[in-house]
């Protein structure tokens, strides 16, 4: 039996299984994609949008096994469907020239759609080549996310794989209610501007059971971020969990409602951390908990840090406009890389207010760490070493 026939047997049975709650299926090989992972198939994609996007019945593209080769894609609403569900048994393959896509922002875009669902797959950036590149001081293209989410909502995104990103895996833009599950992200530890997850401008995100290792944060928080949920992640390599970096604007607004439970950062650069530049902003933090975490060997388990700069290059050396409040770190465990394991960096002009530290266990070395507290008020509860510095 051919591979052609394989696969609409596999067709076949899928729309059997769905028909029982009515969804149309659009299946991409039958559509003209080759799973060999050297033909271009981004117009069987997009055909396949094109149809599920148009559907007014429930709709599901699905991705047999198999290798796909696609270059960068939009897919945009609105739809006249809002229950889009792509299934994907196979990985779709980023070209092999970081330059096919790499001045482009985004690899994989979805765009003011409501009711899209991604189950299983895996993403595969291709990175590598690009990340030399920028590693050797080369004349680079900045390169693409992998996948994006902008002004759309009730998004669902489970069983997803992400490897080796030329830059982000996964941006959630401007989105409301998205929830993540069963991720799992990869790339080099020395990958630059790999973050795992970036959300921003975004409400009612839910991140859970998800692993990840990247040259960058493992989860970036940006501004205009509210009732925002981590919960069971293992972090590193990496920079850890960060709210920020803040400040990049005057007119900025403002991170509230974040909760970060059952979380184990491994060999990370941080742990827990909020970053804002020193320059003046409208922007805030308000309403963050930090919970159930275990550090394994972290050089910077618990920073705020109001005078970002990374590399000391282009610093603004300014007052920090950022206004920290509401934060609470509860039952931190674990081991730092470093004597200062935790560091409270505060504005001048706004100092951190209302910072908490309850049940916090740090050592460096077998021995108690150390804290430092600039410009930051607090309380402190239960046993907390190293010894709090309000």
């Amino acid at each position: 039996m051919s591979n052609t026939k394989v696969y609409i047997v596999l067709s076949i049975l899928f729309i059997i299984v769905d028909s029982s709650v009515g969804s149309t299926v659009f299946n991409v090989v039958n559509l003209g994609a080759k799973p060999d992972g050297k033909s271009d198939s981004t117009q069987s994609f997009v055909k396949a949008w094109g149809a599920a996007c148009g559907s007014v019945a429930s709709a599901t593209i699905y991705v047999p096994s198999g290798r796909y080769l696609i270059k960068n894609v939009e897919f945009k609403g609105p739809c006249k469907n809002t229950d889009i569900t792509f299934r994907i048994d196979g990985s779709l393959v980023a070209p092999s020239d970081y330059n096919v896509i790499g001045d482009l922002e985004n690899w994989i875009s979805f765009q003011w759609v409501t009711g899209v669902s991604i189950y299983g797959g895996t993403l595969d950036g291709r990175g590598i080549a690009l990340w030399a590149c920028k590693l050797a001081n080369k004349k680079c293209p900045s390169g693409a996310t992998s996948l994006s989410f902008t002004n759309s909502k009730d998004i669902v995104i489970n069983g997803l794989k992400s490897l080796n990103s030329q830059m982000f895996h996964i941006v959630i833009n401007g989105c409301e209610n998205v929830n993540m599950q069963k991720l799992m992200i990869t790339a080099s530890g020395n990958s630059p501007n790999t973050d795992g997850i970036h959300v921003q401008l975004s409400t009612g995100v839910t991140i859970m059971n998800s692993g990840i290792k990247t040259g960058d944060d493992c989860i970036s928080i940006g501004p205009g971020t509210r009732n925002l949920w981590i919960e069971h992640v293992a972090c590193g390599p990496g920079h850890g969990i960060s709210i920020g970096s803040l400040a990049k604007d005057l007119d900025e607004q403002g991170v509230q409602n974040v909760t970060v439970k059952t979380i184990v950062f491994t060999g990370t650069q941080n742990g827990m951390r909020i970053k804002a530049w020193g320059r003046p902003s409208n922007g805030f933090v308000k309403g963050v908990l930090f919970q159930h975490a275990i550090m394994k060997n972290v050089q910077n388990p618990l920073v705020i840090d109001q005078n970002y700069c990374p590399r000391n290059e282009g610093c603004p050396e300014q007052v920090s406009g950022i206004k920290i409040s509401e934060v609470a770190y509860e039952d931190i465990q674990g081991t730092s890389a470093t004597q200062v394991a935790v560091k409270f960096d505060c504005s001048t002009k706004n100092p951190c207010k209302q910072i908490k530290l309850e049940n916090v266990k740090l050592t460096y070395q077998n021995q108690p760490a150390v804290s430092s507290c600039t410009n930051a008020d607090g309380s402190v509860h239960g046993v907390v070493e190293p010894a709090g510095c309000f």
